[in-house]
């Protein structure tokens, strides 16, 4: 059968696909052309490359090398059920701040995602507690196993995980009836006034940048309670408590009132101070979490000290070093 003009034909043998490459895609980066014609993330198709699973003509294709009208590529896609398991993988700096029968509450570093997802290929807190030896809830999806709740993979600090199938019915509960105290410390630029305040805006997905959020009409309800710490001229040092759990609240909400967290170029901080500070992340941590036991009931609080990047540029600021 003659292939569609302009179109791509796709081959499909268990695991295996061979693509043809369409006019449209003439040029294309490998990663990129694939990812559309498969529908799934370039970053994916990036580690297949990696793996040696994308090849043309039996040799294996890099994620930068070009592709022409016509090629013919063929693609080992991982096995549903293998593309997102979780791999044991040690990860450096990650602490245990408490270490329930129930639950394990770890020190998340920066650089470390929750849990496996598309496109990520770098450590998670899963596999760092699997490399330990850690026996997790098998409860929610096979990647996300004893997840119940997430901090983004440049947010570092304590971060709670089910052990145990009640102990995560309970913990996801809880999370969801808001009734757990999730307080985060952040650095932002300026000093907000009112020095102590609420900020609640909806937030959805930015509509022109992917990866960003935006405070928006028709966003889901997201909720911020902040107080000053500490004033420093430049910045200041803030205690947030989150009343919802939205991505990338706290610093959409802050930046969407032009006192973005230092460091944080995403969304708007100022670049010079960043390098200033030291800071080649925003300055958010997740200080302390508070929430009752998920077997006995009992108040359960665990603080995070500050990392040492954080630490650096917050004694930056207080000797007026900046």
């Amino acid at each position: 059968m003659p292939d569609p003009p302009g179109g791509s034909r796709t081959t499909v043998t268990a695991d295996h696909q061979e693509i043809l490459v369409p006019e449209a895609d003439a040029g294309s980066r490998v990663d990129a052309a694939l990812a559309r014609l498969l529908e799934v993330s370039r970053s994916a198709v990036a580690q297949w490359c990696s793996d040696g699973r994308v090849r043309r003509g039996g040799l294996p294709l890099a994620k930068s090398d070009r592709v022409h009208a016509g090629d013919r590529v063929d693609v080992d896609v991982p096995d549903p059920e293998d593309r997102h398991r979780v791999i044991p993988e040690a990860v450096d700096g990650m602490g245990i701040l408490l270490d329930d029968e129930d639950f394990v509450v770890v020190d998340k570093p920066v650089g470390v995602a929750a849990h496996p997802s598309p496109g990520w290929v770098g450590p998670t807190v899963v596999g760092a507690l699997a490399a330990a030896g850690y026996r997790i809830s098998t409860s929610g999806a096979p990647e996300r196993v004893g997840i119940v709740h997430r901090l983004d993979v440049g947010t570092s600090g304590a971060m709670v995980v089910a052990k145990t199938e009640p102990a995560y019915t309970a913990l996801k509960r809880a999370f969801k009836e808001r009734t757990v105290d999730k307080v985060y410390h952040a650095v932002v630029q300026g000093l907000p006034e009112p020095l102590q305040g609420t900020i609640d805006a909806p937030i959805g997905r930015h509509p022109h940048h992917e990866w960003r959020f935006a405070v928006m009409d028709g966003g889901r309800d997201s909720v911020t309670h902040y107080e000053v710490l500490e004033a420093f001229g430049r910045a200041s040092l803030v205690e947030v408590h989150l009343e919802t759990g939205r991505t990338h609240q706290i610093r959409v909400h802050f930046s969407a009132l032009r006192h973005p967290c230092a460091g944080d170029l995403t969304y708007g901080a100022d670049p010079r101070l960043a390098a200033e500070l030291g800071l080649t992340r925003q300055w958010l941590h997740a200080h302390r979490l508070g929430f009752a036991h998920p077997v006995t009931g009992e108040p359960v609080s665990v603080t995070s000290p500050y990392p040492v990047d954080l630490a650096y540029a917050l004694m930056a600021l207080t000797n007026g070093l900046v």
